[in-house]
C-alpha cells in the first residue's frame, strides 16, 4: 500500500513537471556576453526609474467631482467685501437687498473708511502681482482648484492688500468697503450708489442721491477681494485684483453672478466653500439715447441649484500591483525581443562581411572541386565499412 502512494506521487509530480511553463535552461548551455550584460544593466536601471515613477504616482492622490442638487435650503450665505471707490465716504452708500426685501440691516453692517484711491508703491506691485496671477490662473488653468487643493499649498492667494509705507497728505479721495454680511441663500443685490440709504416702509431702502452734486460722481473702483463663504484654500476668487476705470461721472458697471455651492473633503482640509462664476458689463448712462439706469456699482448674484462634491481619493491597490507587474514583465520582454533582433542583425552583417572577403570565387572548375573534395572522400574511406568495401574492390581486381 505504501508503495502504491509512492508511485502515485511521483506520477502526480511527473504530470506537474510536464506542465512547467518555465523550463530551466542548464548553465552549461547558456552563453553569456558582454553585449547581454550590457543590455541587462540597462534594463535594471530602466525597471528601477520606472517603479520609483509607479510608487510615486501611487502614493498622489485624485480628485473625484460629484454633482448633486443642493438641498439645504436654510441657513446663511456669507458675502465678504473689500473693495476702494473713488469717492469720499460721506457721498456713497453701500447696501445689499435680496428676493425677500430684507436689507442690509438685518444681515450686519460693512465698513466704510476713508481711504486714497491712488496706491504706494509697495501696494501697487502686490495689486499688479495680484491681477496678473489671478488672470493667468484663470487663462491657462481651467482645474486649478485640483492643482492647489493637491499641492499641500497652506497660505492664501490672496493675503491682503498690505499697509501704506508712505503716509500721503491731503483730504482722503476714496472710500474703502470692506466687512462680511450673512445674506439668505437667495438672489440678491449688492449695490454701491450715491447718497446715504434710509429704510422705507414696508420694507427696502431708498438712496439720497438729491444730497450729491452729480459732478462729484466717480465710480472707479479696486476689488482688492470679493468671495463667497469662509476663506478656503485653493478657491480663486475671479474679481481679486480687478480694477475699472469709470470714463465719464454717469457710469454704470455691473456685476452678474452665478454661486456655486462646494463641499471639499480632503485629506488636509474639510470644509464647504462657495465658487462663483461672474460676467462684467459696464456703459455710460445717457438717457438721449435709451440707455437708462443709475449710476453706481451693482453686483447681482444668485445661487446655482447644483452643488459640487469633491473627494480626495487614493488609487486602487490591485491597479498598482497590475502596473507594476506589467512594467517589470514588459521591460524584461521587450529588452529581451530588441537584444534577440540586434544580435541576429549583427551575425547576418558580420557573415556577409567574412563570406565576401574570404570565400572562394563561384567561377570555379570542376577539377578543383573534385581536389576540393578529396579530404571529404578519404575521411569516409578511413571507416570501417568504407575499408571493408576497398579491399573487396582490390580483390575483385585481382581476379580479373
Amino acid at each position: 500500500m505504501r508503495r502504491l502512494n509512492v508511485v502515485n506521487r511521483k506520477q502526480a509530480l511527473k504530470v506537474v513537471k510536464e506542465l512547467d511553463a518555465f523550463p530551466k535552461v542548464p548553465e552549461n548551455f547558456q552563453e553569456t556576453t558582454a553585449a547581454g550584460g550590457g543590455v541587462s544593466i540597462l534594463t535594471f536601471i530602466f525597471i528601477l526609474v520606472l517603479v520609483i515613477s509607479e510608487m510615486r504616482y501611487y502614493a498622489d492622490t485624485s480628485l473625484k467631482f460629484d454633482y448633486m442638487v443642493d438641498t439645504e435650503v436654510k441657513g446663511k450665505l456669507k458675502i465678504n467685501i473689500d473693495m476702494t471707490v473713488a469717492m469720499r465716504c460721506e457721498l456713497i452708500g453701500a447696501d445689499i437687498l435680496d428676493q425677500t426685501g430684507q436689507d442690509t440691516y438685518s444681515f450686519g453692517q460693512l465698513n466704510l473708511d476713508n481711504a486714497y484711491f491712488e496706491l504706494s508703491p509697495k501696494q501697487k506691485r502686490y495689486h499688479e502681482i495680484t491681477l496678473e496671477v489671478n488672470r493667468y490662473l484663470r487663462n491657462q488653468y481651467h482645474a486649478i482648484q485640483e492643482l492647489l487643493w493637491l499641492s499641500r499649498y497652506t497660505a492664501s492667494l490672496n493675503p491682503g492688500m498690505p499697509a501704506r509705507e508712505d503716509n500721503p497728505t491731503g483730504r482722503p479721495t476714496a472710500c474703502r468697503v470692506h466687512g462680511s454680511l450673512e445674506v439668505n441663500k437667495v438672489a440678491g443685490n449688492f449695490h454701491i450708489t450715491a447718497g446715504k440709504s434710509i429704510p422705507v416702509i414696508p420694507r427696502g431702502h431708498a438712496h439720497l442721491a438729491l444730497m450729491v452734486n452729480e459732478g462729484e460722481y466717480n465710480f472707479s473702483h479696486r476689488i482688492d477681494s470679493f468671495s463667497f463663504g469662509d476663506p478656503i484654500v485653493g478657491i480663486v476668487n475671479p474679481l481679486d485684483g480687478e480694477l475699472l476705470i469709470a470714463n465719464s461721472n454717469r457710469h454704470i458697471f455691473q456685476y452678474f453672478m452665478q454661486v456655486v455651492p462646494t463641499q471639499v473633503r480632503t485629506y488636509i482640509n474639510s470644509a464647504d466653500a462657495y465658487q462663483f462664476s461672474v460676467t462684467e458689463r459696464n456703459r455710460t448712462i445717457d438717457h438721449a439715447s435709451g440707455s437708462h439706469g443709475v449710476p453706481g456699482i451693482f453686483v447681482k448674484y444668485d445661487l446655482s441649484p447644483i452643488s459640487i462634491r469633491v473627494r480626495e481619493e487614493h488609487r486602487p491597490y490591485w491597479q498598482f500591483l497590475v502596473r507594476m507587474c506589467g512594467i517589470i514583465g514588459g521591460t524584461f520582454a521587450v529588452s529581451g525581443m530588441l537584444h534577440g533582433g540586434i544580435g541576429f542583425l549583427f551575425d547576418i552583417l558580420c557573415c556577409r562581411y567574412r563570406l565576401g572577403k574570404y570565400a572562394p570565387s563561384h567561377h570555379v572548375s570542376s577539377q578543383q572541386r573534385v581536389l576540393s573534395e578529396e579530404p571529404l572522400i578519404q575521411q569516409q574511406l578511413d571507416t570501417p565499412d568504407s575499408h571493408s568495401l576497398t579491399t573487396a574492390g582490390n580483390f575483385l581486381r585481382t581476379d580479373s
